[in-house]
């Protein structure tokens, strides 16, 4: 299957840096409201809600995060369909498994892959069956339909 329009490092970096700062600063002041600390040693039950929004925004907002949204980008499945849920636990729970069990390692594999790679596909790309792309939605839905 093609990749069409692969986002590169920079591009998925800067989403999740955005995504990061939009869900730190609402996440942060719940954790403070719940544990009288911005910052919480422990684990918390607000540290699921990272998860939700990474897993169920793409779900139903075309590949997109916030983050993704701003800098043009989203994830799709390699046929060029949207992506859903068991696809999006594949890539964000088992992918983060991976890098844990690797103590970090396959994340800078993983780095290293989307900036030399052809494709720009990461280690949780090839376990989900996605690419990030910079083709929006429509274009996407055209590309398929004409195949």
């Amino acid at each position: 299957m093609e990749v069409h329009y692969p986002a590169g490092f920079w591009n998925r970096l800067g989403a999740r840096i955005v995504d990061a700062l939009i869900l730190f600063i609402p996440l942060g002041l719940i954790t403070l409201l719940i544990h009288g600390s911005f910052f919480y040693d422990g684990y918390s039950p607000v540290d699921l809600l990272g998860y939700v929004y990474a897993i169920v925004l793409p779900v139903i907002w075309y590949g997109y995060t916030l983050g993704r949204k701003l800098i043009g980008i989203r994830i799709v499945r390699m046929n060029g369909q949207n992506v859903g849920f068991g696809t999006m636990l594949l890539r964000e729970v088992v992918g983060t498994l991976v890098y844990i069990v690797t103590l970090g390692i396959g994340l800078i594999v993983s780095a290293f892959m989307v900036g030399m790679r052809e494709d720009k596909r990461a280690i949780h790309d090839f376990i989900a069956g996605t690419y990030v792309t910079k083709e929006p939605p429509e274009d996407q839905e055209a590309a398929v339909a004409a195949k």
